[in-house]
């Protein structure tokens, strides 16, 4: 058998890197695993990567700056491009900055076998060594979930992007664990800084949640703009908001549902005008699961932000599901 092949698998997600490394499991290979872009460069300069699986959307150093770097001190290393961010144009600019090609997570050992086997390579990788396994280290609810929103904030974002017809620039999701006391101050403080809430609920599976759009009233002119809605006024305003967060809320909740094997039922969006906190009988829970995700359409200044959040009894399931990512 000839000489493993060096792989570098860079996601800042380690549920990521774990699924990516599971793939990978059988095949003729040596991984280098790799928590940020800055990290995967300097696997690639030290020669441990003949092959470099990148993510987009990390901290530190992102998939588009280690790609600009790549070709600038012409590295040896092959990339092909792994990520949520599905947007037409992420592809387009990925490739041009010298990926091999872009594949949409979550993928399987099939779709890297079919783009290995188009450019010549998948014979060079054909043959067994030992499981390649990152150093264990426990991984909190929060940590689970960060990839499974990663996944599906690409999703919506490009829903976003089609709606708008521009490019959405993706953060990193931020899932953590949050009080009631935490989350009444966040709307009751977006409320008073002129900002547009709508809020829609979702239920199935032994799993519940509230999901939250808010945008800035300074930029509806310019989303108005983007979605070509002339008519000024209320019914504008409306109309706005309800087709952002159908196309937001809706995309983000169908792609998680999905990954976790759920069908959610979908409450109708109601825009919060007077906002002013929570009922007594809501406050009643501790902490529970929260995702925000901030997107931002930077050719336009302007952005909106989605948020959602689970109720406690929900985290029994969250959990069990986390399990079999084990």
């Amino acid at each position: 058998m000839s000489q493993p092949v060096s792989v570098v698998i860079c996601d800042d997600s380690r549920l990521a890197r774990k699924q990516m490394a599971s793939v990978l499991r059988g095949w003729n290979v040596e991984v280098t695993f790799a928590e940020h872009g800055l990290e995967g460069l300097e696997a690639v300069r030290a020669g441990k990567g003949d092959i470099l699986f990148l993510d987009l959307t990390m901290p530190i150093m992102d998939g588009y700056q280690v790609l600009e770097r790549i070709r600038k001190d012409d590295l040896p290393t092959m990339v092909i491009v792994i990520s949520g961010d599905v947007q037409a144009e992420a592809r387009e600019r990925v490739l041009a900055l010298g990926a091999l090609e872009f594949i949409r997570k979550p993928t399987t050992s099939e779709d890297i076998a079919e783009v290995l086997n188009r450019f010549g390579l998948l014979t060079e990788l054909e043959g067994t060594t030992a499981p390649s396994v990152e150093a264990e280290a426990e991984i909190d609810l929060p940590e689970y979930y960060k990839e499974i929103a990663n996944v599906a904030m690409g999703q919506a974002g490009e829903m976003l992007a089609r709606l708008l017809n521009t490019f959405v620039h993706l953060p990193i999701p931020i899932v953590s664990m949050v009080d009631p006391q935490s989350l009444q101050d966040r709307l009751v403080t977006a409320k008073d800084s002129e900002y547009e809430l709508v809020s829609q609920g979702f239920i199935g599976g032994g799993v519940a949640g509230e999901a939250f759009l808010l945008l800035e009233k300074s930029n509806l002119d310019k989303v108005a703009t983007l979605m070509d809605l002339h008519d000024g006024g209320e019914f504008r305003t409306s109309e706005l908001l309800m087709s952002l967060s159908n196309a937001l809320i809706g995309a983000f909740l169908t792609s998680f549902s999905k990954q976790i094997d759920i069908v959610f039922s979908k409450a109708t969006p109601h825009i919060l005008r007077d906002f002013i906190g929570f009922n007594e009988q809501a406050e009643h829970w501790d902490k529970s699961l929260m995702i925000t995700i901030d997107y931002q359409m930077n050719e336009h200044d302007t952005q909106c932000e989605l948020m959602l959040v689970f109720t406690q009894d929900s985290l029994v399931k969250l959990q069990n599901i986390a399990s079999y990512f084990s």
